[in-house]
């Protein structure tokens, strides 16, 4: 049984309908390692060399950073540890599987690749329930695996809850059907895309959509140049634009760095954060940190093995509870 380490305190802050949480779940992993049944579609993966034990506590180590610096500024942090069997070496990463909604409302995803199925545990909605959460439906979309379409949550979705807006860059992940599928059972305006990064002298499909853009309360953060159809990037800008975000164009290269990768948050306060990888910050340009500032307080942390071998950043390791 997983145990909770650390028991979130109850706010009236972030309700629902509010693009930021300020309770996290988050998956202590007790065996990450390099997946090579999703290697074959993220190539922000790099295969490790250290041995298995060792790459586990450099891991387990820069998990235990990120908690205790959310923690430490009035972020509730929910931690679920991992179980040995089955082998899971994502678990780190659990908005793919499973997101939660206003109304007490949950979502689990149908998942690319077949050992990332065995993370969806319904002890772990139990616990988060247990801890006084609300959750009154749990909508399962995973029956689309056995159609080999797959939707993979925050990652394949990058929301504006406030605007009810997703957005969506199409892929062997991020499948259309199951995408508008979600969008009607949700009440969700879909905008859809395709994203690409250079891998070698190829444009390949960009694996998750929340690698290229985010979404935060008055701003957004994406890599214009990973779309290649103006039209799309046009229909993209406009509905960001319209509903009310400024828009923070990043590189190909801080996209790489993981500078789509992240999450704004709010502490037990209502004081916002935008929690973002060291890797990722040391990637930005001096007048885009300052605009980012200028919105919220960062939170700046280095997980550079969960990276390198995950091919995840630090929004792919928080799943946000409303």
């Amino acid at each position: 049984m997983s145990t909770l380490n650390l028991t979130p305190q109850k706010s009236p802050l972030g309700g629902w309908g509010s693009q930021t949480s300020h309770t996290i779940l988050m998956i202590e992993p007790v065996a990450f390692g390099f997946n090579a049944e999703t290697a074959v579609n993220n190539y922000f993966q790099q295969k490790e060399t250290d041995k298995a034990n060792d790459i586990q506590q450099l891991v387990l180590s820069e998990f235990n950073i990120m908690v205790e610096m959310l923690s430490a500024n009035g972020v509730n942090v929910l931690v679920v540890k991992d179980t040995e069997q089955p082998h899971t070496p994502d678990s780190i990463f659990p908005n793919n599987w499973i997101s939660f909604h206003e109304g007490g409302q949950a979502v689990l995803y149908p998942m690319f690749a077949p050992n990332r199925r065995n993370e969806r545990r319904r002890d772990i909605i139990e616990l988060i329930e247990a801890q006084g959460n609300v959750i009154n439906n749990v909508d399962d979309f995973t029956f689309w695996e056995e159609q080999n379409l797959f939707l993979e949550g925050t990652g394949s979705m990058v929301l504006d809850r406030e605007n009810k807006i997703a957005y969506a860059a199409l892929s062997e992940r991020t499948d259309k059907s199951v995408f508008l599928q979600f969008c009607s059972v949700f009440g969700y305006k879909p905008v859809y895309f395709s994203a690409f990064q250079l891998v070698g002298e190829k444009l390949l499909p960009i694996y998750h959509t929340n690698v290229m853009m985010s979404v935060a309360d008055k701003y957004a953060m994406v890599c214009i140049n990973s779309l290649e159809d103006d039209i799309e990037l046009e229909i993209l800008f406009e509905s960001l634009e319209k509903s009310g975000k400024e828009v923070i164009p990043i590189s190909r290269h801080q996209m790489h760095c993981f500078a789509g990768n992240m999450l704004q948050v709010q502490n037990n306060k209502g004081e916002l954060f935008l929690v973002m990888s060291q890797t990722a910050y040391d990637s930005l340009q001096e007048h885009q940190i300052e605009l980012l500032k200028s919105y919220n307080d960062l939170i700046i942390i280095p997980i550079p093995t969960i990276e390198r071998i995950g091919g995840g950043s630090v929004r792919c390791m928080m799943a946000e509870i409303f």
